[in-house]
């Protein structure tokens, strides 16, 4: 397991990139729960986030590609508007715990 931050660090409603080579991700937190999915958008496998950390909407509901402005449901992954519509962001299993947020270290390879 690969430790990526501590509980805090990603507050609720927010969001957070990390590259762990050769993997770029990125978590949310929604009520409650984290997700985690590769950083890649699946119409053309470019980094989703429009700014360090900035990878939801502006009602925070919703993960979108800056580059074309695919909307991602937060709990699943799937493309509901956008070039990639149907297609979905590569979920990535992961885990919280007291000291941290982790995900499978197999991920990363």
């Amino acid at each position: 397991m690969i430790r990526l931050c501590a509980p805090s660090e990603l507050a609720e409603g927010q969001s957070r990139g990390f590259v762990i080579d050769p993997l770029n991700l990125l978590l949310v937190r929604r009520d409650g729960q984290v997700h985690a999915y590769l950083n890649r958008c699946p119409h053309r496998g470019i980094a989703l986030e429009w700014q360090k950390d900035r990878f939801l909407d502006d009602s925070g509901s919703l993960i979108r590609c800056a580059t074309h402005g695919a909307l991602f449901l937060i709990e699943s992954g799937e493309c509901v508007a956008g070039p990639c519509e149907g297609q979905a962001l590569q979920r990535l299993e992961c885990r919280e715990d007291a000291h941290g947020i982790w995900i499978e270290g197999a991920a990363a390879r």
